[in-house]
C-alpha cells in the first residue's frame, strides 16, 4: 500500500456501504492508506465500530439500513459534513437474495432482494448526486457482477437486480457528467467473501471454496476483496477521471471463457496445419 502522504486519495472523502466484511472492508483498508478518510457504513456494528477502531481517525462507523431512505440520507450527509466534502460513493451492500425456481419465489422474497440490491443502489446515488453537484466533482461506484451480465451465475432476482444497477450506473452517468461526476460499476466474479463462500464463512470453508473454484478461472485463483478494491481505488481516484457509465469486470477472465488448460486438445497442440485444396490447384 502507498503511504498516506503520496496517496493517491489525498484529501478525499468516501462512503462506503457494505464496509464491515469482504470487498467493502478491503476497499475500506485501501482508501485509508491511500489517504482517504472513510465513512463506514453497515449494519454489523460490532464489525463495523472495531474497523473503525483499526482504521484510526481518518475512519468512522456509521449504522445504515441501505433500505431505508431516511438513514442512508442521513448518513451520506453526515459523512459529508464531518469530512468537509465527498468525492466517493461506493455502493457495495448486499446479499445473495432469493433462491429457487421462479414459480417458488414469494413476492415477499422479491421485495427485499430489490430492496437490498437495486434500491440500496439508488438511494446511495440519489443522495451523493446534490453534494457532488454542488462540488462539480466526485466519483460513484457500485457493485454489480457477472451476474448481471451473462445468466447462470447467480439466482434469478439476484442476476436481474445487478443487470439493473448497470443499466443505471449507465443512464445516471450521462447526467451526472454535465457537473463532471463519473458513474461506474463493478462486476465481480467469484471472490472469496462470505456472501459468496457461505458456510459460515470459516477457514475451512475459505479453503476449499478457493481449491474447488481456482481451475475454473482462465488466471487459476478465485478472486479475493483486494481484487475488487484495487479497482475501486482506480475508480475513485484521479487516474480515472476520463472514465465513466462502465461496468468494468474484474473475473479473472471467467466469463471470457474455457481456461486454455481445459479446452480440448486439438486446440491447444502444436502441429501441421492440414489445409484443403481442391483438385486441380
Amino acid at each position: 500500500m502507498a503511504d498516506s502522504a503520496q496517496g493517491r486519495l489525498q484529501g478525499k472523502a468516501a462512503f462506503i456501504t457494505g464496509a464491515a466484511s469482504g470487498m467493502g472492508a478491503a476497499t475500506a483498508r485501501l482508501f485509508v492508506a491511500e489517504g482517504a478518510n472513510v465513512t463506514i457504513a453497515d449494519l454489523n456494528e460490532e464489525a463495523g465500530d472495531a474497523l473503525a477502531a483499526e482504521l484510526g481517525p481518518r475512519a468512522r462507523f456509521e449504522r445504515v439500513n441501505v433500505t431505508i431512505e431516511s438513514e442512508v440520507q442521513g448518513a451520506i450527509e453526515g459523512a459529508a459534513d464531518a469530512w468537509g466534502r465527498l468525492d466517493c460513493i461506493f455502493n457495495n451492500a448486499g446479499f445473495g437474495g432469493a433462491l429457487g425456481p421462479i414459480d417458488e419465489t414469494s413476492v415477499e422474497d422479491f421485495d427485499i432482494t430489490f430492496d437490498v440490491l437495486l434500491k440500496g443502489v439508488f438511494l446511495g446515488i440519489k443522495h451523493a448526486a446534490p453534494i457532488m453537484k454542488r462540488q462539480g466533482s466526485g466519483s460513484i461506484v457500485s457493485t454489480a457482477s457477472i451476474a448481471g451480465l451473462e445468466a447462470g451465475w447467480a439466482p434469478h432476482l439476484y442476476s436481474t437486480a445487478k443487470s439493473a444497477v448497470i443499466a443505471l450506473t449507465r443512464t445516471v452517468a450521462l447526467e451526472m457528467a454535465e457537473w463532471q461526476v463519473r458513474v461506474n460499476c463493478i462486476c465481480p466474479g467469484l471472490i472469496a467473501t462470505p456472501l459468496a463462500v457461505g458456510r459460515g464463512f470459516t477457514d475451512e470453508a475459505q479453503r476449499n471454496f478457493r481449491a474447488d473454484m481456482a481451475g475454473q478461472q482462465p488466471l487459476n485463483r478465485v478472486g479475493e476483496p483486494d481484487d475488487i478494491a484495487r479497482c475501486a481505488l482506480w475508480l475513485a481516484s484521479d487516474d480515472s477521471e476520463f472514465v465513466t457509465g462502465q461496468a468494468h469486470v474484474v473475473d479473472g477472465g471467467i466469463t471470457a471463457g474455457r481456461p486454455w488448460r481445459r479446452q480440448a486438445s486439438w486446440m491447444t497442440r502444436n502441429r501441421p496445419i492440414t489445409v484443403y485444396r481442391p483438385p486441380g490447384r
